[in-house]
């Protein structure tokens, strides 16, 4: 592709120092470049742009029509790149997408908000919660908050937060069904369930006297396909839940729910990601948003 606006850039330059010779030097290339690249772009419009003299160039009718073009387009190119990349450098700017799962996005993004409008002002976020999974490029996201491992993907992924699982259940279920001592006691309680793809109907367990990992299938009579309606559900005394503590740390503080079989509890970490289109020039929104999801998200701990 022809490089145009270097062309009308040359033009420029030659028409303001009054000669090849000058343009020449201003920009490091020989006189004989200047005048050739303006005899190709006469050739290309088929007219004349200059008269020639020995004593100075002279813009034809025509050349004076094509220089004000000229000038107007590289100063709309250059007002156009000082917009995108004055915002990328200095105060973030635009509309930023953001989607996230309903548990973690009202839980630990919706609570935030306000901190991070009030530090971006000029950015306009849109927040999205669901928990489909939805392709960041056909959705138009800038990010998507996950939880769960990782899948191949190419898009990049920044760790902002690391949540342990844990057993809770209502203290009016326990009151009513006893509270599991060990897990062969779940065979006798309702294990709520999730029916997404990836989960499975064991949970994990450690021995306590020798460390020894180990899981067992537990069952009941209800799955959902989201912690939230986990979460509500284990609140209203339907069943035993095993939940991230970003879920139900503020209903454990509360006494709204118990954790049980703690001493058996595996360690294991529901690990949450930032997913984003990975780019050398991330866009400053994006970077700032990430950064601050990791600053302000708690550190949750075991």
């Amino acid at each position: 592709m022809d490089n145009r606006a270097g062309e009308m850039e040359m033009f420029i330059t030659a028409v303001d120092q009054g000669g090849f010779s000058a343009a020449g030097r201003l920009l490091g290339v020989s006189p004989s470049a200047v005048s050739k690249l303006v005899t190709r772009l006469e050739d290309r419009l088929g007219t004349r742009l200059f008269v020639r003299s020995t004593r100075a160039l002279q813009l034809t009718a025509e050349g004076e029509v094509y220089l004000a073009h000229a000038r107007r387009i590289l100063a709309d190119i250059a007002e156009a790149e000082r917009a995108v990349a004055g915002g990328a450098r200095l105060a973030p700017r635009g509309r930023l997408y953001v989607s996230a799962s309903v548990a973690f996005g009202v839980s630990q993004i919706v609570p935030l908000v306000p901190r991070f409008m009030a530090r971006y002002p000029q950015v306009e976020l849109d927040l999205s919660l669901s928990d489909g999974i939805i392709d960041l490029v056909d959705a138009r996201t800038d990010v998507a908050i996950r939880s769960g491992p990782l899948g191949d993907s190419s898009l990049k992924a920044r760790r902002i937060l690391d949540s342990p699982r844990m057993i809770v259940a209502a203290p009016d279920y326990l009151a009513r069904h006893g509270t599991p001592q060990t897990p062969a006691d779940l065979d006798r309680h309702n294990c709520l369930r999730f029916n997404f793809r990836r989960s499975t109907d064991d949970w994990p367990f450690r021995d306590p006297a020798t460390g020894t990992l180990w899981s067992r299938p537990v069952g009941g009579n209800l799955l959902v396909n989201n912690g939230a309606t986990m979460r509500r559900l284990c609140l209203d005394g339907v069943g035993l839940a095993r939940l991230g503590r970003f879920h139900v740390q503020p209903d454990i503080d509360a006494g709204r729910l118990v954790v049980v079989l703690d001493d058996h509890n595996p360690g294991d970490i529901e690990p949450i990601h930032a997913l984003y289109v990975g780019h050398e020039h991330l866009a400053a929104r994006v970077r700032a948003f990430i950064d601050f999801l990791v600053e302000a998200l708690p550190v949750l701990r075991p």
